[in-house]
C-alpha cells in the first residue's frame, strides 16, 4: 500500500489530519521494523471496526493513579496523547491506566518515551485469544509487555514481547494460522501463560473487564545500561535495534 493510499483510507474513516498522521507514522514504523501485523494491514482491519473518530479522551486522577477514558476512541490515539502529555509535563514519575483498544506495537510508544529520557514499562490487553496450555477456550489476551530504556548514546533499548507464539496481527497478514495464537514456549508455555494472566489482572485491576493499557513512566537517573550492554554484546543485535 502506498503512503498516499494509506493516508487516504485513514482519512476516509473520518479521522482528522493530525490523527491520520499519528496512525500512519505508527503503521509505517511497524512496516520498517518488519512488524507487518501492526503495519499497513491494520488499516484494512480498522475499516471493519467500530469507533468514534471524534472521541476526546478524558483524564482524571485519584490515589496517585491517572486514568484516561477513551470514550469510544481508538487506543492508538489515546496512547499517543498520553505519551505527548508525559513528555510535555516532564514530571519524574507517572502511573497511567486507560480504557483503550487497540494500542498497536507497544515498542513504538516505549521508544518515544525513552527518547525523551523516560524509563517506560507498558502493557496492554486485548480480547481473549490465549487458551490455557492444556486446552480449552481463550481466557486472556496476548498481552504484550514493552520496556523502553534511554541511553547516553541516543539509541534506546526497547524490549517488546507478546505472550503469544504468533500474534493476532500475524494471522491478519497471513503469516500465521489462528491455531498458532497460543502461549509461546512449547513445553514451557505455562510460563508465558502465567505472565499473560498476571498482565491481564494488572490492567483489569484499574479498568475492569475492558481492554486497556498500564503505563509506568519514570525519569531515568542513570543511562549507562544500554550503551554498556552494547559494548559487551560486541555488535550483536539487541532488542529494539533497527
Amino acid at each position: 500500500m502506498s503512503s498516499d493510499e494509506a493516508r487516504a483510507r485513514l482519512a476516509a474513516l473520518g479521522l482528522s489530519d493530525d490523527d491520520v498522521e499519528t496512525l500512519f507514522d505508527h503503521f509505517d514504523d511497524a512496516e520498517r521494523r518488519g512488524k507487518l501485523g501492526h503495519g499497513h494491514a491494520r488499516i484494512e482491519w480498522l475499516e471493519t471496526q467500530v469507533f468514534d473518530p471524534a472521541a476526546v479522551p478524558v483524564q482524571s486522577s485519584a490515589n496517585g493513579v491517572e486514568r484516561w477514558e477513551s470514550h469510544g476512541g481508538l487506543g492508538y490515539l489515546v496512547l499517543a496523547e498520553v505519551c505527548a502529555d508525559v513528555i510535555a509535563q516532564g514530571r519524574p514519575l507517572r502511573l497511567i491506566v486507560a480504557d483503550a483498544f487497540p494500542t498497536g506495537h507497544l515498542g513504538y510508544w516505549a521508544r518515544r518515551l525513552a527518547n525523551a529520557g523516560y524509563v517506560a514499562l507498558l502493557t496492554a490487553t486485548s480480547p481473549p485469544r490465549l487458551a490455557h496450555p492444556d486446552g480449552g477456550q481463550p481466557l486472556v489476551g496476548t498481552n504484550p509487555l514493552a520496556i523502553g530504556l534511554p541511553s547516553a548514546d541516543g539509541d534506546p533499548l526497547v524490549s517488546d514481547v507478546s505472550m503469544a507464539q504468533a500474534t493476532y496481527g500475524d494471522v491478519l497478514v497471513g503469516r500465521a494460522r489462528p491455531e498458532d495464537v497460543i502461549a509461546f514456549g512449547g513445553e514451557q508455555a505455562y510460563k508465558a501463560f502465567a505472565l499473560a494472566v498476571g498482565l491481564q489482572g494488572l490492567v483489569e485491576s484499574f479498568v475492569g473487564e475492558r481492554s486497556g493499557f498500564f503505563l509506568l513512566a519514570a525519569k531515568a537517573e542513570f543511562d549507562r545500561f544500554p550503551s554498556g550492554l552494547r559494548e559487551r554484546a560486541a555488535g550483536l543485535r539487541l532488542p529494539g535495534d533497527s
